[in-house]
């Protein structure tokens, strides 16, 4: 196993009373606790503080790691057989233990046998599950597949409506078996959402390419598209030019508090590929009509744009 400084942890000396170790844990526990903290490796920071708190605001279990000795943080070590014999009980096993098991499991001297193994929580774990943009929306139930201390074993989840990608999820007490009376671990559930053969997800916004013909863009025109819940009727503006985005607003995603996100429809404006005769008549007369000159248009308007000083 690999040894912990647990006093370093804290940031407490080895001679600290139990004041100044509360005192320094409760300091790093609003530092960094997840609920509180977005800052990266403040979780790990938050379980660290806590692991190292729970050993040393024991009496027992902190004169158990002190008569370990000091070593580097990280260092693999074993406990030394006088120290197995003052407080191991009922055959305890070390290999399988990190420190912080071992120590949760153990008390001090024959207290420890007579009061028996310490309560130990279960393992945390971590997994991750992609979904469709439906599911997210809407909900859904998961079959997970996971593996653990007991073996494998399936465990159903529910998506609550509104998640969006790269969120974490926490499924409180469906992590490892806790033992000897310790809590179950928690497992957190990383989502990502699978790709859509039509939106694009920013958030809880969603985003499609809208094609229209040159005479749509031009004329305007009402059309129906679609959208999670079934197509609806959008209007399009007379002059209505490629790139511009057209807002339906809350027919995005669920956002998990009862309302949605938009929807954007990003115009493209597309050409025939081939042309019946008429219809090159018709561009044809257009094209000596107009007085439309898209270059000069896209230069004025570069020419109206502020200039940075």
């Amino acid at each position: 196993m690999k040894y912990k400084d647990y006093y370093a942890a804290l940031g407490v000396p080895r001679d600290a009373d139990l004041e100044q170790i509360k005192k320094a844990y409760r300091k790093l526990a609003r530092t960094h606790h997840p609920d509180l903290s977005k800052a990266s490796g403040a979780e790990a920071s938050f379980k660290e503080a806590a692991e190292a708190y729970a050993t040393l605001k024991s009496p027992e279990k902190r004169a158990a790691y002190d008569e370990l000795g000091r070593r580097p943080s990280g260092e693999d070590f074993s406990p030394p057989p006088q120290w197995r014999h003052d407080h191991a009980s009922n055959g305890q096993a070390f290999e399988d233990l990190d420190l912080a098991d071992l120590l949760a499991a153990l008390g001090r001297g024959r207290a420890g046998a007579r009061h028996g193994a310490m309560p130990m929580r279960g393992r945390d774990h971590e997994s991750t599950v992609q979904i469709g943009l439906e599911d997210a929306h809407r909900g859904t139930t998961l079959s997970l597949n996971l593996a653990d201390d007991e073996g494998r074993h399936t465990l159903e989840v529910t998506i609550p409506p509104g998640v969006s990608d790269g969120q974490k999820l926490r499924l409180r007490g469906k992590g490892g078996k806790g033992r000897h009376g310790g809590a179950d671990g928690d497992i957190y559930l990383h989502i990502t959402l699978a790709p859509h053969a039509v939106f694009r997800a920013d958030h809880h916004d969603l985003y499609f390419d809208l094609a229209l013909a040159p005479w749509e863009a031009a004329l305007g025109t009402d059309l129906q598209v679609p959208t999670l819940d079934g197509s609806v009727l959008l209007t399009v503006a007379p002059g209505t030019r490629a790139g511009r985005k057209l807002r339906l607003r809350g027919r995005g995603l669920a956002n998990g508090r009862g309302g949605r996100g938009d929807l954007y429809a990003v115009v493209h404006i597309d050409v025939p590929a081939t042309l019946s005769e008429r219809e090159r008549e018709l561009f044809t007369e257009l094209a000596r009509s107009s007085r439309f000159n898209p270059r000069a248009t896209a230069a004025e308007e570069n020419a109206r744009e502020p200039t940075a000083s």
